[in-house]
């Protein structure tokens, strides 16, 4: 039992990369040992990804393996499997269908010396192998999926902030031209790397370091708009600055707290980020004291159900790379400013910034 368990584990890192040749070729040994077949084939359509056992010198990936796969989605026993080569020593098959979301992506095939010492626990045995093999590419497929979702979600994020924020800038540099053409000529640098980082789309993770410098420019963007009326403060734990998360995370949260804190009210207004270190997680708050909203709206940001610049679409790629167990809060009440509370690990294997 423990032998059988220590195999299927050692196949999961290689499986939930999805069915490729690599993955199946360093998987191939470890289900071998686990069904305790002679010979182990995974195959993509009848070629075949690896193959592992008697007969491996002679059968290659990329070849076809001449067993019969079926058509059903059921277990096939081929009694009588035939090789054109005339030293393989196999005689007998059998083929399990990896079946992952409901589509056939390939067959995983046990091969052996003599089809008439085959036993029913060798088709059970290689058909619960085939399971753990399809349960991990489930798992591939899913995990891809989310990608996927992260990777469209934060171009929608992209294209929401552009219109509001681009104008906006230029407006500001355009303001300047004739007064300080040197601090236009400093702006509009700001703004160029902004837009480079912002837009930029080979880096789906960054530290908190890295996103807080380009908050920074943003922000110096936004003074330049509201002068004396925006007052910033920053308050940052050295210890999280190499925390990981998605890019664009901050940004659209400090944005929305100048929208709606400093360009829905009169007079000087506040923003300040605060970074915590809470020992395995690290915490970003982004204060503002403008207008402030009440439970129900707080809970349409969050949800996506109203109008905003990315709440929801933080909360959600923060919740995809984390899990449930991070993301956003709202506290806020009219008239008394919002706080948005920020939770990620300071540290996730599989998560890093490029």
């Amino acid at each position: 039992m423990q032998a059988a368990l220590h195999e299927a584990m050692a196949t999961l890192p290689h499986l939930r990369k999805g069915l490729t040749r690599e993955s199946a070729q360093t998987a191939a040994p470890h289900l071998r040992a686990l069904t305790q077949a002679p010979a182990i084939a995974l195959l993509s359509g009848g070629s075949v990804l690896a193959f592992e056992g008697a007969g491996s010198d002679h059968h290659k990936p990329g070849d076809l393996l001449g067993v019969d796969t079926g058509r059903d989605g059921r277990v096939h026993v081929q009694t009588r499997f035939k090789c054109s080569h005339p030293g393989c020593p196999l005689r007998a098959a059998i083929a399990a269908p990896l079946v992952v979301q409901g589509d056939r992506i390939g067959t995983l095939v046990t091969l052996y010396h003599d089809g008439g010492r085959l036993r029913p626990e060798d088709t059970r045995g290689v058909e619960e192998t085939a399971e753990l093999v399809c349960a991990q590419l489930a798992l591939a497929a899913l995990a891809a999926q989310e990608e996927r979702l992260a990777e469209a979600e934060l171009r929608a994020l992209r294209a929401q902030i552009s219109p509001h924020f681009i104008y906006n800038a230029l407006a500001a540099v355009a303001a300047e031209i004739h007064a300080d053409p040197e601090q236009a000529r400093d702006l509009l640098t700001e703004f160029a790397e902004f837009i480079r980082y912002a837009f930029q789309g080979e880096r789906p993770y960054v530290t908190l370091a890295e996103e807080l410098r380009y908050v920074e420019k943003y922000l110096r963007l936004e003074r330049a708009r509201f002068g004396e009326r925006l007052d910033v403060r920053l308050e940052v734990a050295p210890e999280v600055l190499q925390a990981v998360l998605p890019v664009l995370s901050l940004q659209p949260l400090v944005e929305n707290a100048v929208r709606h804190g400093v360009e829905r009210s009169l007079g000087r207004r506040h923003v300040e980020i605060v970074a915590l270190d809470l020992g395995r997680d690290a915490e970003v708050r982004v204060i503002d004291d403008g207008v402030g909203m009440d439970e129900a709206r707080a809970r349409a940001a969050l949800s996506g159900a109203s109008e905003g610049i990315g709440l929801s679409n933080v909360h959600g790629r923060l919740r995809a790379a984390f899990g449930d167990g991070y993301g956003l809060e709202l506290d806020s009440a009219p008239g008394a400013g919002t706080t948005v509370v920020m939770t990620i690990p300071k540290f996730r294997a599989g998560v890093r910034a490029a």
